[in-house]
């Protein structure tokens, strides 16, 4: 895909990393200055009853990203992502009495359990006991002869009682609901997030506060011109962490403290049902904003000596340009895309986009240039 930029060059967009990028780990590592207490505590579940338990709804898997009434803490987990040969090698696994290891699971004040790690190996059991995944009957074809061709209902009677009664050690944490028991929960998946895919900041953030705030969140990430500023939509949600950036920024920017994550967990967490917050007001201003960055300089806006967005860059101008629509609306394009370009070129910025951006000073500085540029047109 290619985009033409105000200069009439055009520039190919091109994808973004798969995995973190650098300033993601170092949110993702960065400590929090008061980390919260937990009440947790050890249980075995026999695979039947865990399997029972899923079908009933006693135990839930939280839907990425999606609100569900029933849910406290909200969806932690990606889709279903095991492969058949993994699925197929797990239920092999324990037909041998092979080792397993312990799954995490939330129990909420209404006593379901939420699954906060373990949902690939909890649905593959269910899909294999349930005879079926992906619309097709589930037999055993990547495993060894003994088991080969093997259904749950075709198991000899020694293998299901050995599956059956085969216990998982589980580690229960009680949540609450309330705020500090959810960032506890964030925390806790925080250090379990590891492995071959791991989970960004605000992918978690995403699952532990779904609800309209982040219906919100997405339906700003859908607009048109924002999309043409921003390019392709990010499979990772970079997109819609930035726009919450911006508006928590925009909203309580004095207030912003390291580390990050926990000052845009605040925020999504104080609005998550769309209380307090005049979310009319904002989409406006986010909208205006797009649309006259869009058109006044076009996607290079948000993009600093690279082909990738520059987040810090573009919550700078946002932010700014958010804060002169607010006080006055009637802004010419040409005229904010000469104050985009005294922007870029302002000789403390680049220190401000590009080392320790998540620094209250760093922050300070950007917003500042920004703002001041901005209300000069």
């Amino acid at each position: 895909m290619t985009n033409e930029s105000a200069s009439g060059q055009v520039e190919e967009e091109v994808d973004e990393p798969s995995g973190l990028v650098e300033a993601e780990e170092l949110d993702l590592l960065e400590p929090e200055p008061t980390p919260q207490p937990v009440t947790y505590s050890g249980q075995d579940f026999d695979v039947e009853g865990l399997v029972r338990r899923l079908d009933k709804g006693d135990i839930l898997v939280p839907t990425f990203g999606h609100d569900d009434a029933r849910i406290t803490s909200a969806g932690f987990q990606r889709g279903f992502v095991w492969t058949r040969p993994q699925m197929d090698r797990f239920i092999e696994s324990l037909l041998l009495g092979y080792p397993i290891p312990g799954i995490f699971l939330v129990r909420q004040a209404d006593r379901r359990y939420l699954v906060l790690d373990g949902q690939q190996r909890l649905r593959t059991l269910q899909h294999f006991y349930g005879g079926a995944v992906g619309g097709k009957e589930f037999s055993l074809r990547n495993v060894g002869e003994a088991s080969h061709g093997l259904t749950y209902r075709t198991l000899p009677e020694n293998q299901r009682r050995l599956l059956d009664n085969t216990f998982f050690q589980a580690t229960v944490v009680d949540t609450d609901g309330s705020r500090e028991s959810l960032e506890a929960v964030y925390q806790i998946f925080e250090r379990l997030n590891s492995g071959g895919t791991q989970l960004t900041a605000h992918e978690i953030r995403v699952a532990l506060y779904a609800g309209p705030f982040i219906d919100f969140l997405e339906r700003l990430n859908r607009i048109d011109t924002w999309r043409s500023v921003y390019g392709k939509v990010s499979p990772r949600l970079r997109d819609q962490e930035l726009i919450l950036r911006i508006l928590a920024l925009y909203a309580v920017a004095p207030t912003y403290r390291r580390p990050l994550k926990t000052f845009l967990n605040s925020f999504a967490a104080e609005h998550r049902h769309l209380q307090r917050l005049d979310h009319d007001g904002l989409s406006g201003l986010f909208e205006r904003a797009s649309r006259l960055i869009a058109n006044a300089a076009g996607r290079r806006a948000v993009r600093f000596q690279s082909s990738q967005v520059n987040v810090a860059l573009a919550e700078a101008l946002f932010v700014g340009l958010m804060r002169r629509l607010n006080f006055d609306g009637d802004v010419a394009v040409n005229a904010v895309a000469s104050a985009i370009s005294d922007i870029r070129q302002d000789p403390r910025l680049n220190d401000a986009i590009s080392r320790s951006t998540a620094d209250e000073e760093a922050v300070k500085t950007r917003l500042e240039i920004a703002t001041k540029r901005f209300a000069r047109m």
